[in-house]
C-alpha cells in the first residue's frame, strides 16, 4: 500500500490542475492518511481549491419544498417510507411560498438556491408547477442560482425545467454501486446514472455527491469520489451522516472530524473544478474542526438540511471569516 509519506505532493497538485486523474493508490493514501499528516494534505487541497476559486466561500440555502410523501426506503432519510422520525409532513408548496424562500434566501446572502422535494419523480402537474416558481424567481432574481432536487426525472421534464430558468438538479449518487444495494432497494444505482445522463442531455448542470459515514468501506468511498470526478458534476455536496431517530441508521457512528476532512481532501482532489460542497453533518461530525473544510470545499450550506438544523449565515459567515475566507457575495 502506497503510503501518504512518499507521495510528491507538489506534483501531485500540479498533476490534478492539469487533468490527471489520481492513481487508486494515491486516493487510497489520501483516505488514509495518517493524523499527524493531516495538515500538508489540507494544505494541499488549497493549493488546488486556489487555483479555480481562490478564498470564496459560496453560501447555498436549501428550502423543504414538500415533506416526508416519499415512497422510497433510502436508509438515511428521515422522509422515507421507512422513516418513524418525527418531522413536518406537508405536499408541494405553493408558487408564492417558494417564490418568498427565494427572497428569504437572497436576504440571507445565498448564491444558490435549492428546492428539494421528497418524492420517487415528479408527475406532470409537478413538473409544471415548479416550472412556474422558476420563472417567477428568475423574474425577481435574474442572478441567483436555482437548484432543483426532486427525485428520478426524465429528459423532457428536465429541458422543461431548464426552459423555466433552473440551472441545475441535484442527484446523488450517494455512495458506491457496490454499496448501494445496502441503503435503498426501491430504486437502483443505475436509476441515478440515468436521470443525471437525462439532465446533462437537457442541457443542465450536474449537482451529484453522497453521504460519508453508512457503513461504506474505505473502497466505496474512493468508488464515489472517481465517479463524482468522472461523471464531471459542476457541484459536488459532501454530506457527512446525521444518523436521524426514526431511521434504520439512527445508530450509525462512523465518522471523526479526521476521517471527515480526509474525505472532503479526496473529492476535492478528484473534482479539482468543481464545486465542492460541505453539505448535511458538518456540524455535528466536524465539531471545533470545520473550519478547516474550507481548505478543501469552496461551498456550504447555511440554515440548516431540510429536517436537521444547522448553523445560520452569521454563525457561519464568522466561522469562514476566522478561518482565512470569505463569503462570496452577489454580483
Amino acid at each position: 500500500m502506497l503510503e501518504f509519506r512518499k507521495i510528491d505532493l507538489d506534483g501531485m497538485v500540479e498533476r490534478v490542475l492539469a487533468g490527471e486523474e489520481l492513481q487508486r493508490a494515491e486516493a487510497r493514501a489520501v483516505l488514509n492518511c495518517p493524523d499527524e499528516s493531516l495538515p500538508a494534505l489540507l494544505a494541499t487541497a488549497l493549493k488546488v481549491r486556489e487555483a479555480t476559486f481562490g478564498r470564496r466561500v459560496k453560501i447555498c440555502i436549501l428550502r423543504n419544498a414538500q415533506s416526508g410523501i416519499c415512497p422510497e426506503d433510502c436508509h438515511y432519510c428521515s422522509q422515507s417510507k421507512l422513516s418513524r422520525a418525527e418531522i413536518p409532513v406537508y405536499k408541494l408548496q405553493t408558487v408564492a411560498e417558494l417564490v418568498e424562500g427565494a427572497r428569504a434566501a437572497v436576504a440571507s446572502g445565498a448564491r444558490r438556491y435549492c428546492m428539494v422535494c421528497s418524492m420517487r419523480g415528479p408527475a406532470a402537474r409537478d413538473v409544471e408547477h415548479l416550472a412556474e416558481a422558476c420563472e417567477t424567481i428568475r423574474a425577481e432574481f435574474p442572478q441567483l442560482e436555482l437548484c432543483l432536487s426532486i427525485g428520478l426525472l426524465e429528459q423532457d421534464q428536465a429541458r422543461r425545467l431548464k426552459e423555466a430558468g433552473a440551472g441545475w438538479i441535484n442527484h446523488n449518487l450517494n455512495t458506491s454501486r457496490r454499496f448501494y444495494p445496502e441503503i435503498c432497494s426501491t430504486h437502483s444505482y443505475d436509476d441515478r446514472i440515468r436521470t443525471l445522463e437525462n439532465v446533462r442531455a437537457a442541457g443542465l448542470a450536474v449537482c451529484s455527491g453522497g453521504i460519508i459515514g453508512m457503513g461504506e468501506t474505505d473502497e466505496d468511498v474512493i468508488d464515489l469520489a472517481f465517479a463524482t470526478g468522472r461523471l464531471r458534476a459542476e457541484s459536488v455536496p459532501l454530506n457527512f451522516l446525521h444518523p436521524i431517530a426514526g431511521t434504520p441508521l439512527e445508530t450509525a457512528r462512523h465518522l471523526t472530524p479526521e476521517r471527515c476532512l480526509k474525505a472532503a481532501c479526496l473529492f476535492r482532489l478528484l473534482n479539482p473544478r468543481s464545486e465542492v460542497r460541505a453539505a448535511g453533518g458538518r456540524e455535528l461530525n466536524l465539531k471545533d474542526r470545520q473550519g478547516e473544510i474550507f481548505n478543501a470545499v469552496n461551498s456550504i450550506f447555511v440554515n440548516g438540511y431540510l429536517t436537521t438544523a444547522g448553523w445560520n449565515l452569521d454563525r457561519t459567515r464568522e466561522l469562514i471569516e476566522r478561518s482565512g475566507f470569505e463569503v462570496e457575495v452577489q454580483p
